[in-house]
């Protein structure tokens, strides 16, 4: 079995006021992490090492080729040679499509209308009556920024965490922002973990993709110490989810669905 270290030690050469000088640095990891649907190549991760089988998950079920855990059969990953198979009860009959997109996005046709024509027309708004305290989600943040060890020491990674209305549950940081939040999406999914009272933090900016992730899911709250889009605001609204941003020290601001959110 190949290790791959999260981090490395490098000697750099380091400019400060003027001097230079030879120091050691930790610098992140990454490694290209090739997924199977089903005997078929479907895409390609780059990633930070660990968690394959949550981000395989995470992944399949961001972009609609599953539903529930019911849907995979079996996950299989050598490491080796960076690859994993998953094989599903059913055939996916929206891989091919999935497929399609991806080579049309890789040949600079631009992905946004492929992107919601194929995905944001399958979703359902998140159905969730709960509400979330505005100074536990200060707090819960917080331990986000506290716990990414990895960031304090590299600076290379984004954080990205499950929590509900009192604790960080499952926390992952990686070198892609989607990657950190596939992985904590796959650990729910493979863990059945019921997501109607939970959040979604992260530590940076909330995108579209990412709003898409958590209804995918069914997280009716998205929190992040950093800014989202607009359009990102607009499918928040839409799918019933409170999109929390900026969320620093005591302040916090809510662009969609202030209602699940109270003080």
């Amino acid at each position: 079995m190949t290790f791959h270290p999260i981090y490395r030690n490098c000697v750099i050469t380091a400019y400060n006021k003027g001097n230079m000088q030879s120091v050691s640095a930790f610098v992140v990891n990454e490694i290209p992490l090739t997924i199977f649907l089903n005997d078929t190549e479907l895409a390609t991760l780059i990633c930070s090492p660990g968690a394959y089988k949550e981000l395989a998950a995470g992944f399949l079920l961001s972009e609609g080729l599953v539903k529930n855990l019911a849907d995979i059969k079996e996950i299989i990953f050598n490491d080796n040679d960076g690859l994993l198979w998953v094989e599903t009860t059913h055939p996916v009959p929206r891989a091919e499509s999935f497929l399609r997109r991806q080579i049309a996005s890789c040949c600079g046709k631009g992905r946004a209308s492929l992107y919601f024509v194929n995905d944001a027309s399958q979703l359902q708004p998140v159905q969730s009556s709960n509400q979330f305290a505005a100074p536990r989600l200060s707090r819960l943040i917080g331990l986000l920024e506290e716990g990414s060890a990895v960031f304090r020491k590299t600076g290379g990674v984004h954080s990205a965490a499950l929590a509900d209305n009192t604790e960080l549950l499952v926390t992952y940081e990686d070198i892609g922002r989607h990657n950190a939040v596939d992985k904590v999406l796959g650990h729910v999914l493979l863990n059945r973990i019921v997501t109607g009272d939970k959040c979604l933090l992260l530590s940076g900016r909330v995108s579209s993709e990412i709003v898409i992730k958590a209804c995918h899911s069914g997280v009716p709250l998205v929190l992040s110490r950093s800014a989202p889009t607009y359009l990102a605001v607009e499918l928040a609204d839409e799918f019933g989810i409170a999109l929390v941003g900026f969320a620093r020290g005591e302040s916090l601001n809510i662009y969609s669905h202030s209602e699940k959110v109270n003080i």
